[in-house]
């Protein structure tokens, strides 16, 4: 099983141009697409986190539910669902301004146990800035790490929610050596600083580093690079698609009895391409529709 950690919200989505376009809620959240693209790929998942008893946290683990994933270990609280406003740009990229005070998501607690069967667990997104919730998360990382469990880490930076950038960045920095897998966009490694030899060096097995319509780069500990191009799509906007290539990845690895640092360096180079063409393949399916949609497995095959 995969567990992926970290919060669940509801995106609002403009239908329109201007400030006061008609906004449509839509399910989202990195974890939380990530959990849905997990389990529409095939891949035993479950879900961490804390949703409200409000009616958008019902459809939020309704949504998990129809795609498989196990919310057994969900917390609830009655606080009301995290809120993010989606700008979508010509180009179909998204920006985003979030309502996060008083939210549920915001009050996880690291659980005393993973599930028996977790094989690896996956982080990243707001759950690892908002707190008290972040330190929780981060307590759970480190206590996955320590005892051995595949941990997966996607920054995916909002920088609007970050008061002090460079007090994130440190924290950053003190999370690799408890990181296997960094996957990361090109705009996150910007905002962060560093480069992929360099965060190598402080913990992970492998940096994949994400440039958009340009395709995937991978970085190993050998000092190989084993880059792939974009897949071909009719972008209609790109929410989800960084979250679909965090789930595809670990599918992929999964699927190749690959979750541990030992299964990454021995993918070589033809297992890290077809790896991340997998990734690529499953990120333009998100990336043809709109809102995030993550692929099905009859959608894009085996990894």
């Amino acid at each position: 099983m995969i567990v992926v950690a970290g919060e669940a919200l509801i995106d609002l989505v403009p239908q329109g141009t201007g400030a006061l376009a008609q906004l449509k809620p839509a399910l989202g959240g990195g974890p939380y697409n990530t959990a849905v693209a997990l389990g529409r790929l095939g891949s035993a998942t479950a879900f961490c986190s804390r949703a409200s008893t409000d009616a958008f946290g019902e459809a939020l683990l309704d949504g998990l539910r129809r795609a498989g994933v196990d919310v057994s270990g969900v917390q609830r609280g009655d606080e009301p669902t995290t809120l993010a406003v989606a700008t979508v740009g010509a180009d179909g990229s998204a920006a985003y301004s979030f309502y996060v005070d008083g939210t549920a998501d915001r009050l996880f607690t690291a659980p005393a146990d993973l599930p028996a069967a977790t094989r690896a667990v996956s982080f990243g997104t707001c759950s690892l800035v908002l707190e008290p919730g972040a330190s929780a998360y981060e307590k759970l990382m480190r206590t996955a790490a320590a005892r051995g469990v595949f941990t997966a880490l996607d920054p995916n930076i909002r920088a609007g929610l970050i008061p002090d950038a460079d007090a994130y960045r440190a924290r950053f920095r003190s999370w690799l050596p408890s990181v296997s897998l960094l996957k990361l966009s090109v705009e996150d490694a910007r905002w962060l600083g560093g480069s992929p030899r360099e965060w190598l060096a402080a913990g992970p097995a492998a940096v994949v580093v994400t440039h958009g319509g340009d395709g995937l780069t991978a970085f190993t500990r050998d000092g190989a690079e084993h880059s792939v191009p974009g897949e071909k799509a009719d972008v209609v906007d790109t929410i989800g698609a960084g979250d679909t290539v965090n789930a595809a990845l670990l599918h992929g690895l999964a699927a190749r009895d690959a979750l541990s640092p030992e299964g990454l360096a021995a993918l070589g180079a033809s297992g890290w391409t077809r790896l991340l063409r997998f990734a690529a393949r499953a990120a333009a399916v998100t990336c043809s529709r709109a809102g995030a949609e993550p692929p099905y497995v009859r959608e894009v095959g085996a990894p």
